[in-house]
């Protein structure tokens, strides 16, 4: 990957980037592989791009599949979350500011879709941006991120396992 491609069309979405793939690792190293892989599959398939959407549109879109494909893949070798020592999953943190990492303790407890709704809606972008990304209506996204604040609220009061 040549280092302008790389500091033009990758790094200016990192922020996103890194945050997508926060959400669905649990480790460091797993982290480093999924941000990996998605700039070499965004290397890798910039061809691809039509403009028919936003590039931003187009990484987003292509940050959450690469890490759908590979939780799913890496799902059948590893401990989820939910298995993981409490010990470990601190040792692991990518963050040092607690509260945030309250938060993505709380989005990871989140379906996958969700997840990405989410963390979609937190990076500001419009209900009509989120479900073309996601593949749905602006609509079903307004009804969706309403119960997932709803459902983000219980568990980070304490109310929901």
């Amino acid at each position: 990957m040549s280092n302008d491609f790389y500091t033009s069309s990758i790094l200016p979405y990192a922020a996103i980037i890194i945050k997508i793939c926060r959400a669905y690792t649990n480790t460091q190293e797993d982290f480093e592989d999924y941000y990996q892989e998605v700039c070499l599959q965004i290397w890798r398939s910039n061809e691809n791009f039509r403009g028919q959407s936003e590039w931003s549109t187009w990484i987003y879109r292509l940050t959450l599949n690469v890490c759908l494909t590979l939780l799913k893949k890496n799902s059948k070798h590893h401990v989820t979350s939910d298995q993981l020592p409490d010990v470990a999953a601190e040792d692991n943190r990518t963050f040092d500011d607690e509260s945030l990492n309250h938060l993505y303790t709380a989005i990871k407890q989140l379906s996958e879709v969700d997840r990405a709704v989410i963390l979609l809606y937190l990076e500001e972008k419009s209900y009509q941006e989120i479900a073309e990304i996601i593949g749905t209506n602006p609509n079903n996204i307004g009804v969706r991120v309403k119960r997932i604040k709803e459902r983000l609220k219980k568990i980070l009061d304490g109310k929901v396992n």
